[in-house]
């Protein structure tokens, strides 16, 4: 396919979703051509079989012409912006030499016909295209235009770029919210799904992130400023879906190349099945062996492979941002067909990243009095684990703590109510000489264990919260063909292991640092055979997500660094979603194949029956635009397809 070819397709594209985006008002500059042709060639064929009287001659040459102009006149700006740009065998030169032909020899309503059939089919490629880029452009729909920032005491509409890190905005309910940031009112609840295409209403709390582009239900809220628009989340990802059909995939660029050869090559065999009868054959006429060559031309433009293969590829983009997994380019739909070893990170990935209390176990006394004393001890860390506790017992009031001393790598010792309360590891206690019940050294996941007035007094289980489609997320993989499943984590290794095999992963590694991952990757990379997808959401997966043959950021709340380095980003945060990704991926490669064959083998019969005069320039016209238009409807289908 010519370089001049992707240019006017796209801008053929853009123009037509321009008009639909101005109304009706001016798609008549679309359609209006079109519409005058198709009118002057049927009334032209009506006259021609009811052998009009007055339409002989220069008037029906003239007709012909004026039903021509319309939809050649694009034809012929294409052919002289090639031929300026050195490039002489285009679909576009075909296409008008065979017309021009057409009209040489007399065949009026076949020259109008390929030239007016052809920029039907380019109309149905230009809104097969804007339904493609309907889901895409539904994510630039959520930019919002303005921001209310508090200046001078006052809150001011300014535009979103204008707004530094630190500056306090307000959205009212129905807004959308304009930059990323964290929330200083009490709470609120977001429709999230032009983000990450999760249609349940989500509730953020006070201090907790808001994402440009989510839409604000409640009430007014304010928010401090974290990234300028930018660096925003939103911004990133309509940047990612803008340049993702710039990066083209093998089998487009390889049809892009064919094009480039097929063209001339056809184009001279034209003119040989034209001129070689001449030498051979007795009754040579001229004029009808130059009908064979046009019609030959004809059916041998490679529209329908230049025009529905991209366009396949589109639909794939399309498809997958729909479902809140977003392609970075059509190469990468291609790639992920191939992956057979899906490596894991597991916190923020297959795990929640919140730790919550699984077991309250006690001696001694009950489970709500003592969980109350723990927490009151534990409400004066900011240690993870310790706010996990804080936030299981809620906001009841809780007990007068005083001498609190925080213990590095065992834990805290304070008196609660009167009373010596240590809560920590099993260290802690080992360091003030209390025994404790032996089973807790068999526990794999993280444990605080207690003692009261120096005696053992019970143990609370924290752990990862698993998320709830990462089971489905692994036997999913598993179906489609994935050999090996694998879970990286800096967690200890009993509670990696003990993960996946509740998942059902193949293996598990622990205590990794992050270049412990890049080296298990490496090693896995050493088999040739192995194509790795890894799937990581921190910034210490960064390198890991560069490493691998294509990197899939968790992007809901991922880190910047991995969703930069990402080649795929799952908005949703869902682990179920790589499954979904490797079913349009795999979709698409099927829609583009099919489309391929289904042009050679119509076209390479066509053909041999136009060289023989069996096929007319009718049927060239039909063979050409038929199929282009059948690839065209075939690859449309990927978007109605339920993943």
């Amino acid at each position: 396919m010519s370089h001049s070819h992707s240019c006017s397709c796209q801008s053929h594209c853009e123009t037509n979703e321009h008009e639909h985006d101005h109304g009706n008002g001016s798609s008549w500059k679309v359609y209006l051509p079109v519409a005058a042709s198709l009118i002057l060639l049927f009334a032209g064929i009506g006259f021609d079989y009811f052998d009009t009287p007055f339409f002989y001659g220069y008037i029906r040459l003239f007709w012909y012409i004026a039903a021509y102009i319309p939809v050649a006149y694009p034809v012929l700006k294409e052919t002289i912006e090639g031929f300026m740009q050195k490039e002489f065998f285009t679909e576009f030169s075909l296409m008008f030499i065979a017309t021009l032909g057409a009209f040489i020899i007399g065949e009026y309503p076949e020259g109008v016909a390929v030239m007016l059939f052809y920029t039907i089919g380019e109309l149905f490629q230009g809104a097969a295209v804007n339904k493609a880029k309907g889901n895409i452009k539904a994510l630039l729909d959520v930019r919002p235009d303005s921001a209310f920032v508090y200046r001078d005491g006052k809150y001011t509409q300014v535009p979103p770029e204008t707004v530094s890190i630190g500056e306090r905005i307000q959205v009212k309910a129905g807004e959308k919210v304009p930059l990323d940031g964290k929330i200083l009112s009490e709470r609120s609840s977001f429709n999230t799904s032009a983000l990450t295409g999760e249609s349940k209403p989500k509730t953020i709390q006070q201090g907790e992130t808001v994402l440009a582009g989510m839409l604000n239900l409640d009430k007014v809220i304010e928010i401090e400023v974290e990234k300028v628009y930018s660096d925003s989340s939103l911004a990133k990802i309509l940047d990612m879906v803008q340049n993702a059909t710039s990066r083209k995939a093998k089998t487009e660029l390889l049809i892009r190349k064919l094009a480039k050869v097929y063209t001339p090559i056809v184009f001279f065999l034209a003119v040989a099945i034209t001129v070689i009868p001449f030498f051979i054959v007795n009754n040579y006429i001229f004029s009808e062996w130059l009908y064979r060559g046009l019609v030959f031309l004809v059916i041998s433009c490679p529209c329908a492979l230049v025009i529905s293969i991209p366009l396949g590829y589109f639909g794939g983009i399309g498809a997958a941002s729909s479902h809140g997994i977003l392609f970075k380019g059509a190469n990468y739909l291609d790639l992920m067909t191939k992956v057979n070893t899906v490596v894991m990170d597991k916190t923020g990935t297959l795990t929640e990243g919140v730790f919550k209390v699984q077991r309250v176990e006690t001696i001694s006394r009950d489970s709500d009095s003592f969980l109350e004393i723990i927490a009151s001890l534990e409400n004066n860390s900011n240690h993870p684990i310790a706010k996990a506790i804080s936030a299981y017992r809620g906001d009841k009031i809780l007990l007068e703590v005083s001498e609190v001393e925080e213990i590095p790598g065992h834990g805290l010792k304070g008196t609660v109510n009167g009373q010596t309360v240590l809560a920590g590891n099993t260290k802690l206690l080992k360091k003030y000489g209390i025994s404790y019940d032996p089973v807790i050294d068999t526990i794999v996941e993280t444990i605080v264990v207690a003692a009261i007035d120096n005696q053992y007094a019970g143990y609370i289980t924290i752990a990862d919260q698993v998320k709830e489609d990462a089971e489905k997320a692994v036997a999913e993989m598993h179906r489609l063909g994935i050999r090996k499943t694998v879970v990286l984590s800096g967690d200890k290794t009993s509670i990696t292991e003990k993960l996946a095999r509740s998942l059902g992963i193949d293996s598990a590694y622990g205590d990794l640092l992050p270049e412990d991952k890049v080296h298990y990757l490496e090693q896995l990379k050493a088999d040739k055979e192995n194509i790795i997808a890894f799937v990581g959401d921190g910034i210490n997966d960064a390198p890991a997500l560069a490493l691998s043959d294509i990197g899939i950021a968790m992007g809901g709340m991922g880190s910047d660094a991995a969703i930069e380095v990402a080649d795929v980003v799952i908005q949703t945060d869902q682990p179920s979603k790589i499954a979904t990704a490797i079913n349009i991926a795999k979709a698409t490669r099927q829609i583009v194949f099919q489309n391929i064959i289904l042009a050679i083998v119509i076209k390479v019969a066509v053909l041999f029956l136009g060289a023989f005069a069996v096929a007319s320039m009718w049927e060239a016209v039909f063979a050409d635009v038929g199929v282009a238009l059948l690839a065209i409807l075939n690859a449309v289908r990927i978007m109605k397809k339920k993943f």
